[in-house]
């Protein structure tokens, strides 16, 4: 939850500094740094910070498809509210992905 408070706050910084604050670019730039890292390195900023990564089931790389999926899932919101019984959020079910510890 701390990773995803740290880059909410990075995305609204920046939306504070060039766009005034407004909502809908916060949005915007926290679902493109999230596709942009998490697609291509399995991490996003807070991610890095807290010593996580965001996995394939079987250890894998986070393909940028899979990081696109899990993203548009993570900015509706609802699937991060919901877990598993695994507590994996829906947005890493559907996007077969896990957050693990590195």
């Amino acid at each position: 939850m701390l990773a995803l408070l740290l880059d909410w706050g990075i995305a609204m910084l920046i939306s504070f500094f060039f766009f005034k604050s407004d909502p809908t670019a916060n949005l915007v730039i926290f679902a493109a740094t999230q596709m942009l890292f998490v697609g291509i390195t399995g991490h996003s900023i807070g991610h890095r910070v807290f010593s996580m990564q965001v996995q394939g089931l079987d250890g894998s790389a986070v393909k940028p498809l899979t990081g696109i999926i899990r993203t548009v899932l993570l900015c509706l919101l609802v699937p991060v509210l919901f877990s598993d019984s695994d507590q994996r959020g829906y947005h890493d079910r559907f996007g077969k992905t896990v957050l693990v510890r590195i």
